[in-house]
């Protein structure tokens, strides 16, 4: 029996801003990538490879804009590769979000910035692809230092690499019987398939995991600390689950599981309840495509409620909006949240406002009728007044001026398009 979990990894072949067949094939199966992300969110994909195959300056920039919107997309973990000559290229491979990117061994250049983007980034962070396991024998020293995994481009030298090596790997395939499959998990030092045979499959993904846990090969799966006879449930036999966004804490919805429910939401990572009108189960999104995949459940001191977050692909409500709590009761003044992302977003959502509806006498259509030389002069300004203020003995004098910085920042972010979630997530990231 083989304990170590298996992932099925679809991945995308980037050329001229469309998904193509493969690396040595540019028909185009997708114009729009991102309608392939969200195939393989919808279908449990447990990572995704972007490979950018562009040619040229001008190209490769477009496909990192592309990536990054994937990554921003995507519900599972992005690898970044293709184009890499030296260590910036790394680095943007990261910096668009991808949680890892691939060192391309059959190229000398790649190799000998191994130790330097490793050193730089995390060896957790990168990965080499292959042909030739004499590759690996050859720096073997290498890449047991430096880096953490590695992607196998072909399927026929699967022992060859065992041999050489016990550092987990991902085994492209692009075209195999389904059947075999569970012969290629079987081996010790496969974590994953990717290729064509798992585009090409997406929709049978659930049961190629099923049969795979038939055959005792563990699995990407959410593990239940809870049975559901562990739960206390209501008079109709079901438990109530309230719905949360994951990033914001909003409260979304409310609903109720049955054990069915319960099972399958484990199952998929999709949230699937009981619908008490209809009497039938209901995958939320299946109608909509308004998904909610699960980043947590957690249950109540006494058992007996479910709270769920979520990432909510578009709304919440059937209304159409975000959270189906929007009619309100009554309401006292009170502060509002010093939550610093919602502060922060709050300001940045008057910012924007600004500059799409014009308030007479605004400071800050002012600074966009002036023109981003005259956004970038205060920001100036502003982190000298920061300095300034630091040589002060007063805290409170440099919190001001910290506070007219951030101020002027959100304005040029408003004026480059670039939201706080955009930055928060590249903080994460590094």
């Amino acid at each position: 029996m083989n304990n170590q979990t298996k992932k099925f990894i679809p991945c995308i072949y980037l050329y001229r801003e469309h998904a193509v067949k493969s690396l040595n094939d540019t028909s185009v199966v997708e114009t729009d990538p991102l309608r392939l992300v969200q195939l393989y969110n919808e279908n449990g994909a447990d990572e995704l490879i972007v490979f950018d195959m562009s040619e040229g300056d001008a190209e490769h920039e477009a496909n990192l804009d592309i990536m990054k919107e994937i990554c921003a997309t995507a519900e599972m973990d992005v690898i970044g590769a293709g184009n890499v000559k030296r260590m910036e290229d790394i680095k943007k491979i990261l910096y668009t979000g991808c949680k890892k990117a691939i060192l391309d061994y059959e190229k000398e250049s790649n190799i000998e910035i191994t130790q330097e983007v490793s050193l730089k980034f995390g060896q957790d962070k990168i990965l080499l692809s292959y042909n030739d396991p004499k590759v690996l024998s050859d720096n073997l020293e290498l890449i047991k230092q430096y880096v953490s995994g590695m992607v196998l481009m072909n399927p026929h030298q699967i022992r060859e690499t065992m041999e050489v090596i016990d550092l987990p790997f991902i085994v492209q395939i692009n075209q195999i019987a389904l059947n075999k499959l569970i012969k290629i998990f079987a081996h010790e030092g496969v974590c994953g398939i990717t290729g064509n045979t798992i585009n090409d499959n997406i929709a049978d993904l659930l049961s190629l995991k099923d049969l795979c846990l038939q055959n005792d090969i563990a699995v990407e799966t959410l593990k239940a600390a809870y049975a559901w006879s562990d739960f206390k449930l209501n008079s109709d036999g079901m438990v109530p689950v309230v719905v949360q966004d994951y990033k914001t804490s909003e409260v979304l919805m409310m609903a109720y599981m049955n054990e069915e429910a319960y099972l399958e939401t484990l199952r998929t990572g999709k949230m699937t309840y009981y619908s008490r009108s209809r009497q039938e189960l209901w995958l939320k999104g299946a109608t909509s495509g308004h998904f909610q995949y699960v980043k947590s459940l957690s249950a109540d001191c006494d058992m007996d409620t479910i709270l769920a977050k979520v990432s909510q692909v578009g709304a919440a409500c059937h209304t159409g909006a975000k959270s189906c709590f929007f009619n309100e009761i009554t309401k006292k003044d009170y502060e509002q949240s010093s939550n610093p992302l919602e502060v922060f977003e709050e300001v940045f959502n008057v910012i924007k406002d600004r500059k799409i509806h014009p308030k007479e006498g605004s400071y800050t259509n002012y600074l966009f009728d002036k023109g981003i030389d005259k956004i970038l002069k205060k920001l100036g300004e502003e982190a000298t007044e920061i300095v300034i203020a630091a040589k002060n003995p007063n805290a409170n004098e440099i919190k001001y001026e910290i506070s007219d910085f951030l101020y002027h920042m959100m304005v040029l972010m408003a004026e480059k398009d670039v939201t706080w979630e955009e930055i928060t997530t590249e903080l994460a990231n590094r």
